[in-house]
């Protein structure tokens, strides 16, 4: 969802205001807006906390957006200038690797539950629960 809103708003303001503001501005303003726009859905559909600060979930979802941000201001130019390939099309390339860690750090770290407890992976069903017992690898007697 962060990707398509952060592609739909980045090639609005390419659109729009390529030729008077450097994409990389761009870049950074459609992450910032495309965040704002999509965190209340993970932290509530998603994830599905329903503990903590609003702000403070906030800013460590933002934290870990950052790091795609970094990611893109350092390969964006390489590829656009060096390259010669379009903004969105270098998009393209940065996007696949930071979606999967984004996701991942968000899971464990951005929207973990106060009491230690991760939040659900796939909204809807039920985690569960480790049997007791001998395990898949505990030796048979």
């Amino acid at each position: 969802m962060t990707v398509v809103a952060y592609f739909s708003l980045l090639a609005l303001a390419l659109l729009l205001l390529e030729r008077v503001v450097p994409y990389l501005f761009l870049v950074a303003g459609s992450h910032l807006l495309a965040v704002m726009l999509v965190y209340p859905w993970y932290r509530l559909v998603v994830f599905r906390v329903s503990t903590g600060s609003w702000i403070t979930g906030f800013a460590r979802f933002y934290l870990v957006g950052l790091s795609f941000l970094a990611t893109s201001a350092v390969v964006l130019p390489v590829l656009v200038e060096i390259v010669g390939l379009p903004v969105l099309a270098a998009q393209v390339f940065v996007v696949p690797a930071s979606t999967v860690l984004a996701y991942l750090v968000n899971r464990s770290w951005a929207f973990r539950e106060k009491t230690g407890s991760k939040a659900s992976v796939m909204p809807g069903v039920p985690e569960r629960k480790a049997e007791s017992g001998p395990g898949l690898f505990s030796p048979r007697i």
